[in-house]
């Protein structure tokens, strides 16, 4: 760790461990921060005093932010000794936000970030920007049921399969939107038109409202029961010259999708089923995938674990000649899909997802398999954010063996620590186009929240 990083990271523990009694936890999204409970308190820290500031009798202003560090290693990234893929980098970024409410009605959130990235040569837009807006919206509450907003947000739309915002990455998704939501106590429904954020590296000169790619949804949640939900949605997305296998052309598509998640008898179900249709090019689009995930409790060494199977099919492209396209396309998916290494993403993809986790105390411990094929061999193999990584340039289809690993200690509070180690074996496809080195990737993250 470099010295100015330590420096920083070990003044900002000395300030959280000055309130680390504190009960409060914060969301993954800042603005779900639950600061409500210092309203109640009365003995508060600095630190309180300062996280939230009353203003008559309804109505707070709160502060908070984040930094993390990460240095980052590959060997063999690209699966070829032959040439230097070999690396290490360090990843910064620090976010810091304001949330203003007044009356119950009105909210105006505010989050800056600030993602720095040293001694990696091939940057990818997901690495740096030095300083924008990460969110900044307004939302006016219409009554106790409907909400509106307006402004720049993250967004994870269910369990972010198709719509995440991308926290693995250096620098997260971001979308500016309009967007109608209506909520009680057993049914959510969302509506939106988006465009995504294109990033760029420097100050404040992030793309906004670059409606060469665009997207709008109506998204319902229905709980039917305390264990029993399901999603319903429809998502359409357009965006100009995107490329897959078969070519490069508009593409302009319709997901229509159900999810089913429920606890039954001690075990946890998520299943859910997309169909694609619409036009790339002079193509029409018939794409799908299918997913299913079972969860079991178990006992182990007297703690809390769980056992589980994920598995899914992902359709791809299955002639480059005909009139159709069946390249699925993950939308705006988890930079890591598969873990932190993120070499495989979700099209054309089918794979079995045996894990294992347990938590002890403040240490957490994951452990998981996955096996990859490509589900067609006239399609490519694709990356995260939906980039051909490697053409079909051969009949295989087995892609390889991953193995991963994440040891997480919660230290308080504010403060986690987390190293992940993963490795990937290549498989006949990638041996057969020339890829057949062994890959290794770690990544350690250090993380203070306040």
């Amino acid at each position: 760790m470099k010295k100015g990083n330590l420096t920083l990271l070990l003044l900002l523990i000395s300030f959280a461990t000055q309130g680390q009694e504190s009960k409060l936890r914060f969301g993954m999204l800042r603005q779900q921060d639950g600061v409500s409970i210092l309203k109640e308190k009365e003995a508060k820290t600095l630190y309180e005093h300062v996280k939230w500031i009353p203003i008559g009798t309804n109505s707070s202003l709160s502060f908070g932010g984040s930094y993390r560090f990460q240095p980052e290693a590959f060997i063999n990234e690209e699966f070829s000794s032959e040439v230097d893929q070999d690396d290490i980098w360090f990843l910064n970024r620090f976010q810091f936000h304001s949330h203003l409410k007044l009356a119950g009605k009105f909210e105006l959130f505010a989050e800056l970030n600030s993602s720095l990235i040293d001694s990696k040569t091939n940057l990818a837009p997901v690495d740096r920007d030095k300083l924008s807006f990460n969110q900044l919206f307004a939302r006016y509450h219409l009554n106790r049921n409907w909400n509106m907003l307006v402004g720049r947000q993250n967004m994870r739309l269910g369990s972010g399969r198709l719509v995440d915002i991308r926290e693995g990455p250096n620098v997260r998704l971001s979308f500016d939107l309009a967007q109608l939501q209506y909520k009680n106590a057993n049914t959510e429904v969302t509506a939106f038109y988006a465009v995504p954020v294109r990033v760029a590296p420097g100050v404040f000169d992030n793309k906004a409202l670059d409606f060469q790619e665009s997207v709008g949804a109506i998204y319902w949640t229905q709980h039917w029961n305390a264990n029993s939900s399901t999603d319903i949605y429809a998502i359409y997305k357009e965006e100009e010259a995107k490329t897959w296998d078969s070519g490069t052309a508009d593409d302009h598509r319709l997901s229509l999708g159900l999810r089913h998640f429920e606890n039954w008898n001690k075990l946890k179900y998520n299943n859910e089923f997309v169909f694609q249709t619409g036009s790339f090019g002079d193509q029409d689009i018939r794409a799908w995938t299918v997913s299913f995930s079972i969860e079991h409790p178990v006992s182990f060494l007297g703690e809390n674990s769980s056992i589980g199977l994920k598995t899914e099919a992902i359709s791809g492209d299955t002639s480059d000649t005909d009139s159709t396209l069946n390249t699925f396309d993950g939308l705006y998916p988890r930079g890591a899909y598969f873990g932190r290494v993120a070499r495989i993403g979700p099209s054309n993809l089918f794979d079995i997802h045996p894990y294992f986790d347990t938590s002890m105390r403040r240490f957490t411990f994951e452990f998981d398999y996955v096996a990859f094929w490509r589900l067609s061999t006239d399609d490519g193999v694709y990356g995260p954010p939906l980039n051909l990584q490697y053409p079909s340039i051969n009949e295989e289809r087995f892609i390889g063996h991953q193995l991963g690993s994440i040891v997480a200690f919660e230290v308080n509070s504010f403060i986690n620590l987390e190293l992940e180690a993963n490795v990937i074996f290549p498989g006949a496809f990638l041996d057969e186009s020339g890829l057949d080195d062994t890959l290794f990737h770690s990544v350690l993250t250090m993380e203070f929240k306040f």
